[in-house]
């Protein structure tokens, strides 16, 4: 059975102008000891909980490739796993170097993701990314020598004055260094984050949906040329180099979460945990349980969800009886297809699933004879 284990890494070099995560900028000095807070709280739960080992490990931040390579290994050697399991780091190119991607690929890293977002460098300053395109081939180059044979690249589509052509030749240079997989997502403004307030000023456009839904277009008939098929709305892949973590979410599957602001799901309950490394470091040392608040969804509600989830995939979805008539429609508008009783959306419905999402549950939820 697939269970997957998340690990939050909150430290950045930089924060980025778009993202809302858990993440700080000032805090490198608590490096050593949220190590030791997640080794802590990981051979916690497996001690008290009878949970199995993780078919797959997922570090995500934050900026996971700033801890130096022992330390972000201490962490995974604390998480018991099979044999086979997928380990999955997301990288900054900055901040890797050969050594250190030898070292987690000695260590059971099987899977890198690279935070890309463009290859163009007037976007990526848009973005406040801090590298540049040449360090994204020494990332990969790098990564290829220490014997990955399987990794992500992340891109972003949708800044401020990114022109057409400059997301065609993003799609182009990073196609040119063979990914076997690749994530697409458009660009959102979050409230709180640096570039919420550009927007609300007038500094800064508001992403258009128009253009980007034309820049989603084209990378998915670019990619799909270049031999990666899509298999969920965000993500391409060559057959076989699937993220299996992420599978294990959009098909409803349990996993831990491992630091500050993670989240868990096992067997219907979920949690969070507290949002800072402080307090998530002052509870483990305390011996109290992190979490910062749960539940468990009703079953209406975690039957939504799914749905919700597996709509976004191409194997699509079952639909229960009283949201079958809003597929039908979806199918009778080119939206979506029906194969072996699965609902299935088409590239155009994959733009509009939001709102046919939206309908579906609205569906599920009218009172009977509605």
């Amino acid at each position: 059975m697939a269970f997957g284990v998340y690990v939050h890494i909150p430290f950045c070099a930089q924060r980025c102008d778009y993202c809302d995560f858990a993440t700080w900028t000032d805090r490198a000095h608590l490096v050593e000891a949220y190590v030791h807070a997640c080794v802590a709280d990981a051979g916690r739960r497996y001690a008290r909980d009878d949970h199995p080992p993780a078919t797959s490990v997922f570090f995500g931040g934050g900026t996971p490739s700033l801890l130096d390579a022992d330390l972000l290994l201490r962490i995974l050697d604390a998480v018991p796993r099979t044999d086979e399991a997928e380990v999955t780091v997301e990288c900054n190119p900055d901040s890797v170097d050969a050594s250190k991607l030898a070292a987690y690929r000695r260590g059971g890293v099987t899977r890198l993701s690279f935070g890309v977002q463009s290859m163009v460098p007037h976007v990526l300053r848009a973005l406040g990314r801090t590298h540049d395109p040449a360090n994204v081939t020494r990332a990969v180059a790098a990564a290829r020598e220490a014997g990955f044979g399987t990794f992500n690249l992340d891109l972003i589509y949708g800044a401020a004055g990114e022109a057409f052509d400059d997301w065609r030749r993003t799609l182009d240079l990073a196609l040119a260094l063979e990914p076997p997989h690749v994530s697409c997502y458009a660009l959102t403004v979050e409230a709180g984050t640096r570039l919420a307030v550009r927007v609300a000023s007038g500094e800064t456009a508001s992403p258009d949906d128009d253009d980007q839904a034309r820049k989603y277009e084209v990378a998915d008939d670019t990619l799909a040329a270049a031999g990666l098929g899509w298999y969920e709305i965000s993500n391409w892949a060559r057959p076989g180099h699937e993220c299996r973590h992420n599978l294990l979410y959009w098909s409803g599957g349990d996993y831990l979460g491992i630091g500050c602001a993670a989240h868990g799901s096992v067997d219907g309950s979920r949690w969070w945990t507290v949002r800072t490394p402080e307090r998530y470091m002052a509870a483990l040392r305390n011996g109290r349980d992190p979490a910062a608040g749960s539940e468990v969804l009703e079953p209406s509600a975690a039957a939504g969800e799914r749905l919700m989830l597996a709509l976004r995939t191409r194997t699509g979805a079952e639909v229960p009886p009283a949201a079958r008539v809003v597929g039908d429609d979806a199918a009778a508008a080119g939206l979506a297809t029906w194969s072996g009783g699965r609902l299935v959306l088409t590239r155009q419905g994959r733009l509009l699933a939001s709102d046919l999402t939206v309908n579906m549950l609205a569906a599920l939820e009218a009172p009977p004879g509605d």
